[in-house]
């Protein structure tokens, strides 16, 4: 058990957690019980209680039980950020069936793939996405959607700017198969009793990897409760917390962090469909909002708000997320503005969000964090598989109880995806980093994502984190660009800052970028574009750039 972390473990918390053996939904049941009249949700000013949430699941679980849904039977969720998202998943789960969480982005051939992979015969959408998967029905197996429309959730008197898809009138057209969310609330289906257990698979997020379709990561009621739990009490929340719920429920960290973790402890989760840094700092504001978990490209535009100083931010007391490392002058910024630490965390979809998270009284800048209660992190040869001593760089495996138990479907890939280290079962994480003498984890880089220059190893994180000490530097993204010389080179691809657009050349970057790192790591190519590729969950999607840069150079 690798413990070198221990000595700055948090005092206030054991090392060790003891987690329910009951299903996740169990945790709205209790909370319901405890709490029927504390705010659960708050969408877009609309306010819906723990007593009200939990009468809502029960009925859409009973009008899916009705329609044929059995135990272990696969559901789709097509859904953006919404009240109706988190009755849809709780309901789900109350019918002892299985949450497939859907990218809101993916369309007709991804719907296909979710369709065929897991044999899911319903689904739940939004009504922006309803045209995209109703003529699945058609095609597929999939037999019925109930769609909801967002706005009948909303309160008429919000000065909230309302994005487009919430503010869109209620559904009304008539499609075979396709049933409003109101029509099966009507039906007034009383559920079956609930008998899901800890062994039972609750949801199964898709992982995209590298190549081929994407992998649907089987996680059963105990590992989704593992995150939920650990991150409640690795925060401290209690039911007067006000969670700030920005990151997508279909990922994840927003499903722990901000709906799961939430309601597990009885607390307030305000909900966002789309990020917008204006609304989201008013929601601060007027809801006291005392935690936020987001990721970095999205506290660097929250920040770059000129506005921000309008609005009091001072109920804020954690801050933090992942995606990738913090700049060292973001945060600066951050903790300038707020007098918090951004508190950095690691995990994947097949961990179910954090296996690593900073301390909250002892963080290090541009860092994963320790090993969370019950994991088992070690660095491993990405080769040999031997253990790498402090310092050393190699891959993360990690063993806990958030653990994905594999691959939907997929028993070799599930197989290649593990190692067995002194009897017990690590996944293979696929990132490359390493551990200091005090037990903290560092990202070095995904293992396909090195450059190597004329034999020099180039980590584009590393690059991308000296490059934002730039002032005209809003946005970077580190790549590899194919070189008759050196085989690779390093190219940056560049959001500019608005006001340095029309005074910063390539040039200048490239002068700063030799007087601030060594000659091989330095940018031979510099490409200022509009904006960067990102993902829903607005991580930089790195592999996009780097393929069209490769497929390019190979035209040339």
């Amino acid at each position: 058990m690798f413990t070198r972390h221990y000595n700055v473990w948090p005092k206030e918390l054991p090392k060790t957690m003891t987690l329910p053996k009951t299903s996740v939904f169990t945790n709205l049941e209790i909370s319901a019980q405890r709490y029927p009249d504390h705010t659960a949700l708050i969408f877009y000013d609309a306010p819906m209680t723990y007593r009200r949430l939990l009468a809502e699941v029960k009925a859409m679980a009973g009008y899916l039980q009705a329609q044929g849904v059995k135990k272990g039977d696969r559901v789709l969720l097509y859904m953006q950020n919404s009240a109706q998202y988190v009755i849809s998943y709780y309901a789900i789960l109350r019918a002892d069936a299985v949450v497939i969480p859907v990218n809101p982005m993916n369309r007709a051939a991804e719907l296909e793939h979710y369709i065929a992979d897991t044999g899911a015969a319903m689904c739940l959408a939004g009504q922006e996405l309803a045209g995209f998967i109703a003529p699945m029905l058609a095609e597929t197996d999939l037999e019925q959607v109930v769609v909801a429309s967002y706005s009948t959730y909303i309160k008429a008197d919000t000065d909230l700017d309302l994005p487009a898809e919430v503010a869109e009138p209620a559904w009304s057209k008539h499609i075979p198969g396709v049933v409003t969310w109101e029509a099966a609330m009507a039906e007034k289906c009383a559920p079956l009793p609930h008998t899901a257990t800890p062994e039972d698979l609750a949801v199964i997020p898709y992982s995209s990897g590298t190549t081929g379709a994407p992998k649907g990561c089987m996680h059963t009621h105990r590992s989704v409760m593992a995150t939920a739990v650990h991150r409640v009490f690795w925060n401290l929340t209690t039911p007067d917390s006000v969670q700030l719920a920005t990151l997508p429920f279909f990922h994840v960290t927003g499903m722990t962090g901000s709906m799961n973790g939430p309601i597990f402890s009885g607390s307030t989760s305000v909900i966002m469909t789309r990020w917008d840094r204006t609304t989201a700092a008013r929601l601060i504001e007027r809801y006291k909002v005392t935690g936020w978990t987001n990721i970095v490209t999205m506290a660097v535009d929250f920040l770059s708000n000129p506005d921000l100083s309008k609005y009091d931010l001072s109920s804020l007391n954690m801050i933090g997320g992942g995606g990738a490392a913090m700049p060292v002058a973001v945060a600066e910024k951050l903790k300038k503005m707020t007098g918090l630490d951004y508190i950095e965390g690691y995990g994947l979809s097949e961990t179910m969000a954090a296996t690593h998270i900073n301390p909250n009284a002892h963080p290090k800048a541009q860092c994963l964090g320790i090993p969370v209660f019950d994991v088992d992190s070690r660095i491993i040869d990405v080769e040999t598989l031997e253990e790498k001593a402090p310092g050393e760089t190699g891959e993360i495996v990690s063993c806990g109880p958030q653990v994905t138990i594999g691959y939907w479907n997929r028993p070799a890939e599930t197989e290649a995806a593990f190692v067995e280290i002194d009897g017990k079962r690590f996944f293979r994480t696929g990132d490359l980093g390493y551990y200091d003498e005090d037990g903290y984890f560092f990202m070095v880089d995904r293992v396909k994502r090195m450059i190597n220059a004329s034999g020099f190893k180039v980590w584009p994180s590393e690059v991308e984190g000296l490059m934002y000490r730039h002032p005209a530097i809003h946005e970077v993204c580190i790549i590899s660009s194919p070189d008759p010389k050196r085989g690779e080179t390093v190219k940056a691809c560049i959001v500019l800052t608005p006001d340095a657009q029309d005074t910063t050349t390539a040039e200048d970057i490239a002068t700063w970028c030799k007087q601030q790192m060594a000659a091989y790591k330095v940018p031979t190519i510099v490409e200022f574009v509009d904006s960067l590729p990102k993902s829903p969950t607005g991580k930089l999607m790195w592999r996009a750039l780097q393929e069209e840069e490769w497929k390019e150079g190979g035209q040339r």
